[in-house]
């Protein structure tokens, strides 16, 4: 029995598969100020036994660093250096920015500290660590009251003596109460000071909030065995989510985007863009025949350089407020209202701003009787009375205004689907779109209109398909270690050796969250770049590490050209990283596709009622229309529906407009596609 759990800003969904291979699903609104309230209360209604493997998103560490309600940190690095966080990389991420504001660090710089050390280019000591000096640092930071310490000193991912030094002077003089020290050559052993440093700042900042998190969830799991998603799109012990908090950051989209994958794919539509809208924000992620990853991304401004799935996050979703900025023009996001006070239609007084669920109420598109299942009713009065205040604002009729909250908000989710599929070189036409979150079918067809993407794929359970992603997801530890070696020289038995001790620790680690040998595959990867390049790109070479120099040189040519549309093949090759991916794979349920019957669409019609759409005519304005309304559980495979039409379920509604027709395949997926 496995149960996923994802926490998200206005829902927790739990997924939970028994023994028989049968899935049950709940939905319920998160607990703001503790998430674990909803997390057990959740498990309690879908009555998940003892022997449950609990597998969690944890949104501890995104927050911590969105709303800095972090640990009291502290940094010791290197003499000379305690200034990188505030210098950073000299970049303007507003480049017209008249004021551009960069975030503050996360540590202040009274508690930024240094130490007289030195490691040279080659891992040798030139200055060996002064003990005396240490001792005071470290005196000065426990009279301090700091909770958790980073320590990254120059080139120790070459050498990891002295931060090791660092961390046993902690426990000795800290005894009991030591802070928690994240050492940099543990967190990430690469070059590029600033990353390093800021992702190892980062750990420090969120991982005694993880640790406390954890042990109150872990009581109240009463013995079952807890996993933790991560950001990479597998699930890691408890235990080493406590020392890596940082690899959590991203758990919960990362979760949404392996569940998507695995499904298109099983579908037969491995080329896919995942498309994920909750209540707070809009994640997608363009899956070209493989989930794609990136060793370099960003949380709240800040460098985080760790595996992550390559996932671009807007502030558009069901929650996204609806508001005129100072010009008068209509902006949607990216503040969310959240689960508390949540949208106006949920009901609570203190609820007052129009969000995109609000306006996609007053179009008909939500049910006031069939939300959640028809186990939450919303406010259509309410929702209609706040609605009329902001379209007085734009002097528009009701229809109108939350026309515009939801032309916008798509807007807005179309661009970023657009920055992950036109601006890298992919043609948008050649992907399915798979729609999930409790808000992605609702949105899905418009987009995928706007975009000439084909066909919409609505999974079975979309409105929960993060949790079900951490259900599917193997154990997965990422390695990497800084060679700076010329490519020339990288045959088959230089990257054995180079690559030897990384294949050792992947396989102990591996081991010791009790996987098997034969359970454990282990995929090395080498970044590679032009010399005198500043970055490089991530080549998984066909043969793997016994390729030979020649082959690594031209999949690293041929990699080149694809990202930038040249490629230099008369200039010399560098191997910057080595990377390994190390995954333990877990049992998956077996399923089986459904033998198709008879197509007939009236059989699932429950009714008809006016839903407002694009007028053809005015593309800008929106009518209403006579629009079939559909119940999935009746939709079985085979069946076939045409719209305009409303499907509704448990855990999100499917919108479709006119002109788009779907059919219910072997797999319970809901294949949407345009006649036009």
């Amino acid at each position: 029995m496995i149960l996923g759990i994802d926490v998200g800003g206005t829902f927790t969904d739990l997924v939970l598969l028994d023994g028989a291979g049968r899935v049950r699903i709940h939905k319920l609104l998160t607990s703001a100020r503790d998430p674990s309230v909803a997390i057990l209360q959740g498990m309690a209604d879908l009555q998940a036994g003892p022997e449950a493997v609990v597998v969690h998103g944890a949104t501890v560490a995104t927050n911590a660093l969105l709303e800095r309600s972090g640990a009291r940190t502290a940094l010791v690095t290197t003499q000379g250096f305690r200034d990188v966080l505030e210098i950073g990389r000299q970049t303007r991420p507003d480049l017209y920015a008249l004021h551009p504001a960069r975030p503050q660090p996360l540590v202040p710089g009274e508690w930024r500290l240094e130490l007289p050390e030195r490691v040279d280019r080659e891992g040798r000591i030139l200055l060996p660590l002064d003990p005396a000096a240490t001792d005071e640092v470290v005196r000065h930071i426990l009279a301090g009251g700091i909770e958790s310490v980073a320590v990254c000193f120059l080139f120790s991912f070459l050498n990891r003596e002295h931060e090791r030094q660092v961390r046993a002077r902690f426990a000795a003089l800290g005894d009991d109460a030591a802070p928690f020290v994240s050492l940099s050559c543990e967190v990430v052993p690469e070059y590029r000071e600033y990353e390093r440093t800021s992702t190892t700042v980062i750990n420090a900042y969120v991982a005694p909030l993880m640790a406390r998190y954890l042990s109150n969830l872990e009581e109240g799991l009463e013995g079952r065995r807890l996993r933790i998603m991560q950001s990479n799109g597998g699930s890691i012990s408890a235990a080493a989510a406590r020392a890596l908090a940082a690899r959590t950051a991203l758990s919960g989209p990362a979760g949404g985007v392996v569940g998507a994958y695995r499904l298109s794919s099983q579908a037969g539509y491995p080329e896919a863009i995942t498309f994920d809208m909750g209540g707070t924000s809009t994640d997608v992620s363009l899956c070209a025949g493989a989930i794609q990853e990136t060793s370099e991304g960003t949380i709240a401004g800040l460098p985080l350089r760790l595996p992550i799935i390559d996932i671009h996050t807007v502030g558009a979703g069901g929650g996204s407020i609806a508001r005129l900025d100072a010009g008068g023009a209509l902006r949607v996001g990216p503040e969310s209202a959240g689960s508390d006070p949540g949208p106006v239609c949920y009901g609570r007084e203190e609820a007052t701003e129009i969000t995109v669920t609000d306006a996609n109420l007053v179009l008909g598109r939500l049910d006031a009787d069939h939300f959640l299942g028809g186990r939450m009713a919303l406010d259509l009065d309410r929702t209609l009375a706040q609605m009329q205040g902001l379209a007085r604002r734009l002097s528009l009729p009701l229809e109108a205004a939350a026309w515009g909250v939801v032309r916008v908000a798509n807007s807005n989710m179309e661009r970023a689907i657009r920055t992950i599929s036109v601006e890298r070189g992919h043609d948008p036409r050649r992907f399915t779109l798979v729609a999930f979150g409790g808000a992605g079918p609702l949105h899905a067809c418009e987009l995928a209109a706007a975009l000439r993407i084909p066909r919409v794929l609505v999974p079975p359970h979309p409105g929960v398909l993060s949790a079900l992603g951490m259900i599917l997801a193997d154990v997965v530890k990422d390695y990497a270690q800084t060679v700076m070696l010329p490519a020339g020289q990288a045959d088959a038995g230089r990257l054995e050796a180079l690559f030897g001790p990384l294949f050792q620790q992947a396989r102990a680690d591996l081991e010791s969250e009790g996987l098997a040998g034969d359970q454990i595959e282990l995929l090395p990867a080498l970044d590679m770049r032009y010399v005198g390049q500043s970055y490089e790109l991530t080549i998984h070479p066909e043969g793997g590490i016994e390729a030979g120099p020649e082959r690594l040189a031209a999949a690293f040519h041929d990699a080149h050209r694809q990202r930038f549309s040249y490629a230099s093949p008369g200039e010399p090759i560098e191997i910057v990283n080595l990377r390994l991916k190390a995954i333990g794979r877990t049992p998956k349920p077996a399923l089986e596709p459904l033998p198709l019957g008879r197509v007939d669409p009236r059989a699932a019609c429950i009714g008809y009622k006016p839903v407002y759409f694009a007028d053809p005519e005015r593309p800008q304005a929106a009518r209403p229309i006579p629009t079939a309304l559909y119940e999935r559980a009746r939709l079985t495979p085979g069946k076939m529906i045409v719209g305009p039409a409303i499907v509704f379920q448990l855990d999100t509604t499917v919108v479709l407009p006119p002109g788009w027709a779907g059919s219910v395949d072997g797999w319970s997926n809901l294949v949407l596609e345009s006649r036009s």
